[in-house]
């Protein structure tokens, strides 16, 4: 069988377009990106909030909001945190 280099570097060039994958729009990484960002913009605001209170700018009803939502967005993130550690150690119990 004769093939000449030009040819098999040719096809394997289309071969490999073919097999890249596509980019993913909307995909597990971003979803965890925005929840993260979403985690930090919920405590950066809870501390402003604090702060603002402390020194007389806020009222204590904000300040009881912000914390609120602060507490449960930690909560939630253990949570998370708990079942992920979880569902490690059954794998780590599997039989191989």
């Amino acid at each position: 069988m004769d093939i000449k280099t030009s040819v098999a570097a040719q096809s394997y060039a289309i071969a490999r377009q073919a097999a890249l994958p596509e980019p993913k729009t909307e995909g597990a990484d971003n979803a965890f990106t925005k929840m993260a960002e979403s985690f930090a913009n919920t405590l950066v605001t809870g501390e402003t909030t604090a702060k603002a209170a402390l020194v007389g700018d806020a009222d204590p009803h904000s300040l009881v909001q912000a914390l609120a939502a602060t507490e449960t967005a930690i909560e939630t993130v253990v949570t998370v945190r708990d079942k992920v550690v979880e569902a490690y150690q059954e794998l780590l119990r599997m039989p191989v």
